[in-house]
């Protein structure tokens, strides 16, 4: 928790130390973090703990992830600033912000139009280029812009998103949630160029399911 004699830079300090204590060591990843404003990602309401290493509420009953997530996620990926990368689950933009200053270009895709028009505002602010958002079915990809150098998924698939797996080049690599319970499987895809996977199991996580579709919204 923050002391309230604290600047932003001293609280993202303690951050930074506190990711790295817990196994997020490249110095890429942690710099893009460091810079990534996180209190324009969150809600008012919120915005005293943005720095704090926890998951918060967003609009639609959806979350912005615990930084310590977002980090390793970002960091399992391996991103080459040549890479192609896909989003799956836009939500605030906070991650998708992060991906975008490590990567040539960020295709996100968010099955809330609340939650993607407020995080296009945020890459408006931020002058954020290389994004191009779409509102869609976030399981189905974006065929139409495939094959990716990477994917992220930030929504629990049941199984194995074949269909994402589908978009992305041979040697290329792809990080999800899996599994149907309230824990899942951090779990890496990584292509062996001949058409296969070589599987990891990282860590157990929580995600909200990816669900099929796009949201009807009042």
């Amino acid at each position: 928790m923050a002391e309230a004699h604290d600047t932003p830079e001293t609280q993202m300090a303690r951050l930074i130390l506190a990711l790295r204590s817990q196994g997020v060591s490249d110095p890429k990843v942690l710099n893009v973090i460091e810079k990534t404003p996180r209190p324009l990602f969150t809600q008012e309401l919120f915005k005293e703990r943005a720095f704090e290493d926890s998951a918060l509420p967003i609009a639609c009953g959806q979350t912005i992830s615990q930084p310590f997530i977002v980090g390793l996620m970002t960091q399992a990926l391996k991103i080459d600033k040549r890479d192609r990368v896909l989003e799956i689950g836009t939500g605030s933009g906070y991650q998708t912000a992060i991906l975008s200053k490590l990567a040539r270009l960020v295709y996100t895709v968010e099955r809330y139009r609340t939650l993607m028009k407020e995080a296009e505002a945020r890459f408006k602010v931020l002058g954020l280029t290389n994004v191009i958002t779409r509102f869609g079915d976030g399981g189905e990809g974006w065929p139409e812009q495939a094959p990716f150098d990477r994917i992220m998924v930030t929504a629990a698939a049941p199984d194995e998103p074949k269909a994402l797996l589908s978009q992305l080049k041979p040697n290329g690599i792809l990080v999800a949630p899996i599994g149907k319970g309230p824990v899942q499987t951090l779990r890496r895809y990584t292509g062996d160029g001949k058409g296969g996977f070589e599987v990891e199991d990282l860590i157990d996580v929580r995600f909200v399911p990816l669900l099929d579709g796009v949201a009807k919204e009042l």
